[in-house]
């Protein structure tokens, strides 16, 4: 991998991920860009004792624009984009319209292919390692910022999701706290490390799944499941078999397994509901150990948390949605319409060709 910074005409960073050692990229933004004016800013919530971020500067964000005119493809003539370049493999940009900005974080848009009509599933083993790659990296480069104290690599796709650009793409956000959703999974963690003299909860967790009826998929390094308490009709989680905090302390054997095992998942992702049904609209997150102290979570270190990726999609059935109506977004309790068990074995069925 080569990897090249540069800079966009109101000073943001953008960075090319290339498999060629001897790519050349020297193109100059040549946009009449105004510096970049955010208004992030993070607010506590004391009753719940969460964070929210408010970001008013995003209504005014680029909202479906036409495929001639899409900002994440490459720059052509004299339709300029983000990415000054005539083609890329793959490319990381701070984000114009940020969440989390300044002394509140940072948000990049991690483009995987300069195709706009392709998918993730679409890419090469090889563009996939490619990405993977670019994930890890800004892992590190954004956790060394002050500001910075969880790194969050993630996917939305599908306009059901709220997805405004059609390009193949993806997030990066880097939160100056530790995020509610892993602070939940870093309390349990400790709870259960107190009651069983130690036992490491992902261990057990993932041990029960091996054992159980919603594998999905099983390489040498990494395997898939639909976890017995899903939230969503159909969610499954991907974990490395040997445990480790993020994404930096993957060894090259799983990194080298990494895209076959999601290709095929994404790929059985977009056949669940039959042939002729559109693309499934669908999440992906990575869940990485915070770079935080880690005070709060006593007796629990870095170490004790498992790095792992959800994949879960909003449909429920053909031309259906789940909706988070009164129990999920009143109570934040799910009610999920399909049994883990069969999302499973529906998933198992659909090997991709």
């Amino acid at each position: 991998m080569k990897k090249t910074s540069t800079r966009l005409a109101d000073g943001r960073e953008l960075i090319y991920y290339d498999q060629r050692d001897d790519s050349v990229r020297d193109a100059v933004d040549r946009r009449p860009l105004d510096p970049t004016v955010t208004t992030s800013e993070v607010r506590r919530d004391p009753l719940l004792g969460d964070s929210i971020a408010v970001a008013s500067h995003r209504q005014g964000r680029i909202y479906h624009p036409p495929a001639d005119e899409c900002p994440l493809c490459p720059s052509q003539g004299d339709r300029l984009s983000e990415i000054p370049d005539s083609s890329y493999d793959a490319v990381v940009f701070e984000n114009r319209f940020p969440s989390l900005a300044g002394d509140s974080g940072r948000c990049e848009v991690v483009c995987f292919t300069s195709d706009h009509n392709a998918s993730f599933a679409d890419l090469t083993e090889e563009q996939a390692r490619l990405v993977l790659d670019a994930w890890t990296d800004r892992t590190s480069e954004l956790s060394h910022l002050p500001s910075v104290e969880q790194v969050f690599c993630f996917e939305n796709r599908g306009a059901e999701i709220g997805v405004t650009l059609g390009h193949p793409h993806g997030q990066i956000y880097a939160y100056p706290f530790t995020t509610p959703r892993t602070a939940l999974m870093l309390r349990s963690v400790a709870a259960h490390k107190e009651a069983t003299g130690g036992e490491n909860l992902f261990d057990a967790v993932l041990e029960r799944e091996l054992a159980d009826e919603r594998v999905v998929l099983e390489g040498e390094h990494w395997v898939a499941f639909v976890p017995y308490a899903a939230h969503w009709p159909y969610e499954v989680h991907l974990y490395p078999r040997r445990r480790v905090p993020d994404l930096l302390a993957l060894d090259e054997e799983a990194r080298t397994e990494f895209p076959q095992v999601y290709l095929e998942l994404l790929r059985r992702f977009d056949r669940i509901f039959g042939e002729g049904e559109p693309s499934t609209p669908y999440i992906s997150a990575w869940h990485q150990a915070p770079f935080g102290a880690l005070e709060e979570f006593e007796g629990v270190n870095r170490d004790d948390f498992a790095l792992h990726l959800e994949l879960f999609t909003i449909r429920r059935t053909s031309g259906k949605l789940k909706f988070l109506a009164g129990s999920e977004s009143g109570m934040n309790v799910f009610i999920n319409d399909v049994p883990p068990e069969f999302a499973a074995r529906r998933l198992r069925e659909v090997a991709s060709s």
